[in-house]
């Protein structure tokens, strides 16, 4: 393609409305596939989620995004400009007007926390840079510590600065790589917190990767969720925790009972009740996912050795919830094994008889040769 064909091409993608913009996005690393055929948008003020397990190609994915990695197939655009395209257009990460933040924080060590966060910004030896910045640390808590050096900071602390310091250029985009993950866990729930009212506060759009579900769930307008280099659904958290479209999608999002049954009438019959089948052909088997939490235990006053009864196996106590290990029995005389999660203290003795209601609204029924 001539240069003037390309630039004609170019300039009539550059019509993209959302904050990012990635289409038919393909990375290999040598004869690995680490991204296969993303589309992803991130829109202004809105906080998505890159979800999955290790390799999954998700930080490779922020990082085309940022331009630390060459785009080899696809398009990326910010701001309904392009700023990639293979064989032509590769901005440099610093003209992205993207802020980075990563696990480490990488602060300068011979700089203060106010030095750190005025770095690069222009006229950072201002008034106005300084009141800027200031404003920032203080917003996350960090004003009192502005003159302080990394090294006497908290592992917390730091990647407070850390984020300011990215939002100090007030960039259009907020790319952010797992930067809870080294923290504790009850550091971490404040962080999240405080950083996603910062960054609601600013308005800026954010791209977030991470492998842990509830932070996810916490911190996304919307989810991406990865295997194998391919996003497998995208929505709210509502939507994939609720209305999951894979088998996949269900398991990443917590621990599930799994039986399976054969469609008869539209229905599968299972340990603790018949379900709906979802359009499965008649006659065929199908995977049932029940999710702990949608099944109530109510205990029965029967004696302990009426095993012709559903009856406890053990129960333990996790803190906001207790998990009942649970024997099940099928109208066929089948026993299953299930877990049930039942909020607050509920620790009923071993061999306790008791009565399983079942929740259809998180219990999700595939063809038994999917994923």
């Amino acid at each position: 393609m001539s240069k003037t064909a390309q630039a004609a091409t170019t300039q009539a993608l550059d019509q993209d409305t959302g904050m990012l913009h990635m289409e038919g996005v393909y990375h290999r690393f040598g004869e690995h596939p680490a991204v296969q055929d993303v589309e992803l948008d991130v829109h202004p003020g809105e906080v998505v989620c890159l979800l999955g397990p290790s390799g999954c190609g998700k930080t490779t994915l922020l990082r085309i995004a940022a331009g630390l990695e060459v785009l080899q197939h696809g398009r990326v655009a910010i701001n309904g400009r392009t700023i990639a395209v293979p064989g032509g257009r590769h901005l440099p990460p610093e003209k992205r007007n993207v802020g980075l933040v990563f696990q480490d924080s990488a602060l300068f060590p011979h700089l203060t926390v106010l030095e750190n966060v005025t770095f690069g910004l222009p006229g950072r030896q201002g008034r106005g840079q300084r009141h800027h910045a200031l404003a920032l640390l203080e917003k996350l808590g960090m004003a009192a510590h502005a003159e302080a050096y990394p090294h006497t900071l908290s592992g917390g602390q730091q990647q407070r600065v850390a984020l300011a310091r990215a939002l100090a250029p007030s960039p259009q985009l907020m790319l952010l790589d797992e930067p809870f993950s080294s923290l504790d866990a009850r550091l971490r729930d404040r962080i999240r917190d405080d950083t996603l009212h910062v960054l609601k506060e600013v308005g800026a759009g954010t791209l977030l990767v991470t492998h842990d579900p509830e932070e996810a769930m916490f911190m996304a307008d919307r989810i991406a969720l990865m295997r194998d280099g391919r996003i497998v659904q995208t929505g709210t958290p509502q939507e994939l925790y609720c209305a999951p479209k894979d088998p996949f999608v269900v398991t990443f999002f917590g621990d599930v009972n799994e039986v399976s049954g054969t469609v008869r009438g539209g229905r599968v019959e299972t340990p603790v009740g018949d379900v709906d089948a979802d359009g499965l052909a008649e006659g065929s088997t199908a995977r049932v996912l029940i999710r702990p939490e949608a099944l109530r235990v109510a205990e029965l006053d029967a004696p302990p050795e009426a095993h012709r009864h559903s009856h406890v196996l053990m129960a333990k106590l996790l803190g906001r919830s207790s998990l009942v290990h649970l024997c099940a029995h099928a109208r066929d005389g089948c026993e299953s094994h299930l877990h049930a999660r039942v909020p607050g203290v509920f620790l009923p003795a071993a061999q306790q008889p008791v009565r399983i209601h079942l929740d259809t609204s998180q219990v999700f029924v595939f063809p038994a040769d999917g994923d």
